[in-house]
């Protein structure tokens, strides 16, 4: 079962490459995906963030994601919507793209017991607008 899993994770790391952005600039590489996925999450935040001009964070005139930090300092937001990735709605962002207009709604450290990657399978694959939205993967991931 587990070398399943580990062929699972690896196929989703390879498929996903194309939605997670560098430290830099560009894309990260093979190696340099797999460390971000296997990194640990030392704290994460929920945060919610106003839709379009709106000033309203609450439900569907909201945007939600978690920005995880970790070891190295290093933050990154995992959210998820329609059309975000390739493979997978939930995807990872370097939070230094983040807007001024993001808001943290709950903060939960990790202690580093959890990955990078945990956090994207937890927010799922796919997305459905009523039952499996940006807000209710950031619960998930802020749950696990």
């Amino acid at each position: 079962m587990s070398a399943f899993r580990w062929l699972l994770g690896a196929l989703t790391l390879t498929l996903l490459a194309p939605s997670v952005e560098a430290w830099s600039e560009g894309y990260l590489s093979g190696a340099e995906l797999t460390r971000l996925y296997n990194s640990g999450v030392f704290e994460a935040e929920r945060m919610k963030q106003p839709l379009g001009s709106s000033s309203s964070m609450v439900g569907p005139f909201s945007h939600s994601g978690v920005r995880v930090t970790l070891a190295d300092g290093s933050r990154w937001l995992i959210h998820k919507g329609q059309n975000f990735g390739i493979s997978s709605q939930t995807v990872v962002v370097d939070a230094r793209h983040m807007s001024s207009d993001w808001r943290v709604v709950k903060v939960r450290d990790f202690q580093g017991r959890k990955t990078v990657g945990d956090f994207v399978a937890t927010g799922g694959s796919n997305y459905n607008f009523l039952f499996d939205n940006c807000h209710w993967a950031s619960i998930r991931m802020m749950d696990q």
